[in-house]
């Protein structure tokens, strides 16, 4: 039971799926990082339909990439992107690491924020207009979501915090550390597999956008913020995807020039 309690408080805390609610207790929360990239297997899913249902209903290219934009947003409620704009104002507000902190907790968003999630939509839109969706391209991004979170959860319990409160503290402390670590390791091999099987050109080159987002997670958070934090956890999520996402449109654009 204790696993099913941290399945539902996973879903529930970083997803908008329908899920019964759990007690927020530290027992309900020891295995919930080892359910994450579920999360992104429901988007990957989800793609697929969108996708289906803009060839049986001949939807433009533009409306199938603003459907595809909305999509990972709708799922999580935004809370990935709440942690991106967060981040964007922390900063460019350029102060030290203790400012910094303290900006990401402040609710309101600002310039920076508005700005950052804006550019970050339309880049998405623009590459997802460009995106080449043949079936080993689509099978590529469909794991993406579930590469990002995978690696988002082992961050969870390897990188160093930045702070003794906050959502990732919560989650990290109640974490059983090693059983996420070895789960995450599992979805993270199983999702770059499946990308580098599938899809070796086109996937190869989202693991390693993945990979070098996850580096940049590592060392940009140590560096600005000393350390990981729920909203940076939310920031690398919505990095790594962009990141992915341009990686296969990239690859193709190069193919089809040889």
């Amino acid at each position: 039971m204790k696993f099913v309690r941290s399945f539902c408080m996973a879903l529930a805390m970083y997803s908008k799926l329908p899920v019964p609610q759990v007690e927020w207790r530290e027992e309900n929360m020891a295995y919930a990082m080892c359910f994450f990239p579920v999360i992104g297997v429901c988007i990957g899913l989800l793609m697929f339909a969108v996708l289906a249902l803009a060839n049986l209903l001949a939807l433009s290219r533009a409306l199938t990439a603003a459907l595809l934009t909305v999509l990972p947003l709708a799922v999580t409620g935004g809370i990935h992107m709440d942690g991106f704009c967060d981040v964007a104002d922390a900063l460019s507000s350029h102060a030290p690491k203790e400012k910094k902190l303290e900006i990401m907790k402040d609710p309101r968003a600002g310039a920076f924020a508005v700005i950052a999630c804006g550019a970050y939509l339309l880049l998405t839109f623009g590459l997802w207009n460009d995106a080449p969706l043949g079936e080993a391209d689509c099978i590529a991004l469909a794991f993406c979501p579930v590469l990002s979170r995978g690696l988002s959860a082992l961050a969870v319990v390897t990188f160093r915090g930045a702070r003794r409160d906050g959502l990732l503290a919560a989650f990290r402390d109640a974490s059983d550390i090693r059983v996420v670590r070895i789960v995450s390791l599992l979805w993270i091999a199983a999702a770059a597999g499946m990308m580098l099987l599938r899809a070796p050109i086109a996937g190869g080159a989202a693991v390693a956008a993945a990979g070098l987002s996850f580096l940049h997670y590592r060392l940009m958070s140590y560096r600005e913020f000393g350390g990981a934090t729920g909203d940076l956890a939310g920031y690398f999520v919505q990095v790594c995807e962009l990141a992915c996402l341009a990686a296969v449109v990239l690859v193709g654009k190069i193919g089809g020039l040889l």
